[in-house]
């Protein structure tokens, strides 16, 4: 059986990682660099940064790929080499998650950076394709999930999940982003979120990003209330960040305390996996598995 199934199935709350993009702009990414670059730049700080979120108690570490599709990799120097991008990373990953005893690995795929038709100038069914291609890389590097991750429509959500489940069998999580309090940006409810994806076959449905620790709170709610029992997925920011002028850099003021307190109350509403988006850092991570696990 698949090892994320089998933890999950044995009643287990995992806890995912933290920040990747706040992260390593701290470690000295550049404004304007895309991460994914850094899996064949500088893969060693990507491995520092996965395993000191494993270290902190992560059981499960996402693959630097959030923008890992061809379509997304326009902005990167190696777009042509989107498959060794993607099975790199999961090989990076699974590396730092084998600090932890059967640590898993999720391929995290993000949005690709344009609308579909009929919002945007992208063909559904070539946004199917860069989700299918990239799916494949990553089951092929061994992760034991995929993420669909900080979605906002439905349009790209079906499309990547069409996508990803026309190349491997893996377990899909569907997470979305809700940047306006409880809606997306394109104005999806979390309630029309959770009643799609769990008769599509997503294994979790879940939030991550979004604004206050308050509304995820709100999210989470409304999924558990539309359909009770369902799993959840629920990573968020540490807070709304504001920029820090010298830094240029933003800065997020909720404490590893605050994200560990919410995060108990996620699990009560039924997260069956928290962890944290933007403004994480391994601090945070341990906090929140020490509340969550004891």
């Amino acid at each position: 059986m698949n090892k994320f199934l089998e933890r999950l199935n044995g009643g287990e709350i995992l806890i995912a990682d933290g920040a990747t993009g706040s992260n390593l702009q701290k470690m000295g990414l550049k404004p304007g660099k895309p991460p994914e670059d850094l899996i064949i730049d500088d893969p060693d700080t990507i491995l520092k940064l996965a395993s000191s979120f494993a270290e902190a108690g992560s059981d499960i570490i996402l693959t630097c790929t959030f923008g890992g599709t061809r379509m997304r990799m326009k902005d990167s120097k190696y777009q042509d080499r989107t498959p060794e991008v993607n099975l790199r990373a999961a090989e990076i990953a699974r590396k730092a998650a084998s600090l932890r005893n059967g640590g898993l690995v999720a391929g995290s795929m993000g949005p690709v950076g344009a609308l579909i038709e009929p919002y945007g100038p992208l063909k559904a069914e070539e946004v199917k394709a860069t989700f299918a291609e990239q799916a494949r890389s990553l089951a092929e590097g061994g992760v034991d999930l995929l993420l669909i991750e900080t979605m906002f429509s439905f349009e790209e959500a079906t499309a990547a999940f069409e996508g990803a489940r026309s190349v491997t069998d893996l377990p899909i999580v569907v997470s979305f982003s809700y940047d306006r309090g409880t809606r997306t940006m394109m104005g999806v409810k979390p309630k029309d979120v959770i009643k799609r994806y769990s008769e599509t076959g997503a294994v979790l449905v879940g939030a991550n990003c979004g604004t206050t620790l308050d509304n995820m709170e709100a999210v989470v709610k409304e999924y558990a209330a539309t359909v009770p029992n369902f799993p959840l997925w629920v990573k968020p920011n540490a807070g709304v960040p504001h920029m820090d002028i010298e830094t240029e850099q933003g800065v997020y003021d909720m404490t590893p305390e605050d994200m560990a307190s919410y995060s108990k109350k996620y699990v009560e509403l039924g997260a069956k996996v928290v962890g944290g988006c933007c403004g994480n850092t391994a601090e945070h991570i341990a906090a929140i598995a020490k509340a969550v696990k004891g």
